[in-house]
């Protein structure tokens, strides 16, 4: 995680001359991403930090579009690419731990951290189009796992595997490349951070106990051990998701 943050660092305040003018928003958004909760202690959504992150993250995205628009070569859109991926591998989590302990429901459609129930769909929905994807969060939250990942991935580019034993799934998922995944389960979607150290979290609204917004370890991805069918893919790896991000796309939705 600091070497990621330290990356992104310098490519910002090489590449545009403003990363070190917003050093103390990306490392308070790093050390929101990587804190551990003290054990027994019940997390608190935060609404503000959220909202703060939303706006900023905006702002870098306009920032952004606009150099890559202006780049002159193939060269220089590649760089542009490469620090929004690193931008956005350090704010959607952080972004996601905003959202701990907000209740679960499998109707909620809350639209912020603490502002009702939110279904594991309308999480990994709402996050998504908070962070800049132009994507209508009710269509996306309302189809099955595999069409989420479908509506940001081709085919080629997600994973599936089923009835594989947890244990070799896990330590597969922690040999993949870092950055921000979306999990599709036997009957649940969530997000998996896998992280520069060789470690993952599980970030979702859980219908399980606690019954809200949990961030895991692989220890603790209870219900990830448990499903059967679990398809991958790495949304920050693409080239083409950050393209769309950049350029505020249209997403369609797969399967409407």
């Amino acid at each position: 995680m600091l070497k990621r943050l330290l990356l992104l660092l310098s490519l910002l305040a090489i590449a545009t001359g403003v990363g070190w003018k917003y050093r103390p928003q990306l490392i308070q958004w790093w050390r929101t991403a990587s804190v551990s909760l003290e054990p027994g202690k019940k997390p608190v959504p935060d609404p503000k930090a959220y909202a703060v992150m939303v706006s900023e993250l905006e702002r870098w995205r306009s920032d952004l579009a606009t150099r890559h628009r202006a780049a002159r070569t193939n060269a220089e859109r590649q760089s542009i690419e490469r620090e929004t991926r690193s931008l956005l591998e350090t704010a959607l989590p952080a972004m996601m731990r905003c959202w701990l302990g907000t209740p679960w429901d499998f109707h909620g459609t809350a639209k912020g951290p603490g502002q009702g129930k939110i279904a594991c769909g309308y999480f990994v929905a709402t996050v998504l189009q908070d962070a800049g994807f132009k994507v209508d969060r009710y269509k996306l939250a309302q189809q099955p796992s595999g069409n989420i990942l479908r509506s940001f991935l081709p085919k080629k580019a997600c994973t599936l595997t089923v009835g594989q034993e947890y244990n070799t799934f896990a330590t597969g998922v922690e040999k993949l490349d870092p950055g921000i995944y979306v999990v599709g389960l036997d009957t649940h979607v969530a997000f998996i951070v896998v992280r520069d150290d060789s470690t993952f979290r599980f970030i979702h609204s859980s219908g399980s106990r606690p019954w809200c917004v949990v961030d895991e370890s692989r220890a603790e991805a209870a219900v990830l051990q448990r499903s059967n069918w679990r398809m991958l893919g790495n949304l920050t790896a693409s080239p083409a998701v950050l393209r769309r991000w950049l350029n505020a796309e249209k997403i369609p939705v797969h399967g409407t």
